[in-house]
């Protein structure tokens, strides 16, 4: 570690031991209008494809089927504070080119420490391949018409083997991989939430719709009271519940690494991850760059702000909140309260329970969606972590980026091979609800730290022209403590 007197005239971004932004222009924004604001977002569609397939599809009903809809309150409040998240962590995107990791390896005491730090967090939380099973289960029901037992075991784990090795082959393919992920996920957002919302004004009642309107205040609408944390809550699956409201942890912060690789703001000047298969040697800067001040960069900076706050807010925000209710309420619909659907069958649990209402086929389509939400999920998780591990190999090592004429695609591709082959083993350790609860709760932890890390880096090493307001710090702060109370309740319940 440098001495203080040895830091005197370094950069602040510089102290880790990373080298100082190079200066450079802010890139013109777009100016999209009508149907071009579809093609202008684009990294808060990808997030969102992530959300609906862990916290919407698997742990929400889970919740609200055993403890009632009063716990939507929970969801409301995190998908707000994980936006302000997300539209900051995308403010150091956009000011530097650099995925936000980049930012926290320019704190003190070291690059290589907080390198280290981030991806050990980042296995911990994504390193269970738990959507590749759970998807597994929606799969054996669309073959067998029946929920998956305790002596389907290796079939769920065969499924979710091919499923997950599926997940790899479709990174190869195609020329910019974020480009690949984000059409999939406009196709997975429309059609998901376009059929939830058709089976819902279908076959939910009315006091149903009521029950969930007034869930997100908190009240339970059939008891007639206020009800934040109902008696016999599973505070594990609860702590689960709020962190996968919305992305969740590092599938929010690997949002920066996707913002980049779309061109946002400097992003333009910082290159991109191609693809194996169909993609060409791409230029991948290692360090980022800032803009001066002036009128000009003002109004540039201020054209990017208003792609970011479209993105986030009129596709995260809204999409994650509509994700949750929908699902949630076909669920309590046609599952009676109190129902514990925490097995190998979780996928399938709904659609088992519309066949009855709704024939065969409705039964089988409800399965194939669920099959298709979750395999898109572990497709997104899988990429996020392969590309959060590149990038920060890319930035830390020097030798790497020296590595086979110094062309990205082999290291991401080497993580890749390993990742899989971890999660092959990993897919035999528990079961998919399982290993996505232990995998939620560490997203909780996750938010806690990087809300504080981002709040640091923001305020601390972005210059005073591209600083958050007053009232977003403290957002960050409250964010923090609201994921720290969550995240500490459930850890206490597994250690009492």
């Amino acid at each position: 570690m440098a001495s203080g007197s040895a830091l005197i005239g370094v950069p602040a971004e510089a102290r880790s031991g990373l080298e100082p932004w190079t200066r450079a222009d802010l890139p013109l924004p777009p100016n999209p209008r009508g149907l071009g604001w579809v093609t202008a977002v684009g990294p808060g569609v990808i997030v969102l494809g992530v959300s609906i397939g862990s916290g919407e599809f698997l742990l929400g009903p889970a919740a609200f089927v055993q403890h009632g809809l009063s716990l939507l309150w929970v969801v409301g409040l995190a998908v707000y504070f994980q936006t302000i998240f997300n539209t900051e962590l995308m403010r150091y995107t956009l000011a530097t080119g650099e995925p936000v990791f980049t930012g926290f390896m320019r704190t003190r005491p070291s690059s290589t420490l907080w390198a280290w730090v981030y991806a050990i967090l980042y296995f911990l939380q994504i390193g269970w391949p738990g959507w590749a099973g759970a998807a597994a289960g929606a799969v054996f029901f669309l073959h067998t018409k029946r929920l998956a037992a305790g002596a389907d075991a290796d079939a769920i784990y065969a499924i979710g083997v091919g499923t997950f090795l599926l997940c790899a082959a479709i990174l190869t393919v195609g020329r910019r991989i974020e480009r690949t992920l984000e059409f999939l996920n406009w196709v997975l957002v429309i059609a998901i939430l376009s059929s939830f919302l058709v089976l819902a004004l279908l076959f939910v009642p009315g006091d149903v719709w009521a029950a969930g309107a007034a869930g997100l205040v908190g009240f339970d609408l059939p008891r007639g009271r206020f009800d934040l944390i109902p008696e016999g809550t599973d505070l594990f699956l609860l702590g689960a519940l709020v962190a996968y409201s919305g992305a969740g942890g590092v599938s929010n912060i690997v949002l920066s690494n996707w913002a980049r690789d779309r061109g946002y703001g400097m992003g333009q000047r910082a290159g991109y991850i191609p693809c194996a298969v169909g993609g060409q040697k791409v230029h991948l800067a290692h360090s980022g760059f800032m803009f001066e001040d002036g009128p000009d960069a003002r109004r540039r900076w201020q054209g990017w702000w208003l792609i970011v706050r479209a993105d986030q807010w009129g596709v995260f925000f809204m999409g994650a909140i509509i994700g949750m209710m929908l699902p949630a309420m076909l669920y309590v619909t046609f599952l009676p309260r109190g129902t514990n659907i925490q097995g190998l069958g979780i996928a399938a649990a709904l659609a088992e329970a519309m066949t009855g209402t709704g024939g065969a086929l409705l039964g089988g389509a409800i399965a194939f969606l669920g099959a298709w939400v979750l395999f898109k999920t572990q497709l997104d998780q899988l990429e996020g972590m392969v590309r959060a591990m590149t990038d920060l190999l890319w930035t830390g090592s020097g030798r790497l980026r020296a590595w086979r004429g110094g062309d990205v695609r082999v290291v991401y591709y080497s993580v890749l091979a390993i990742v899989v082959a971890w999660g092959i083993v990993a897919l035999r350790l528990a079961q998919p609800i399982i290993l996505l609860q232990i995998s939620a709760n560490m997203a909780g932890l996750v938010l806690v730290i990087g809300a504080l890390h981002l709040l640091w880096i923001n305020t601390r090493l972005l210059p005073a022209h591209v600083r958050p307001p007053l009232w977003r710090r403290w957002a960050l702060v409250a964010m923090a403590i609201f994921y720290g109370f969550f995240v500490a309740r459930s850890f206490g319940t597994l250690l009492a």
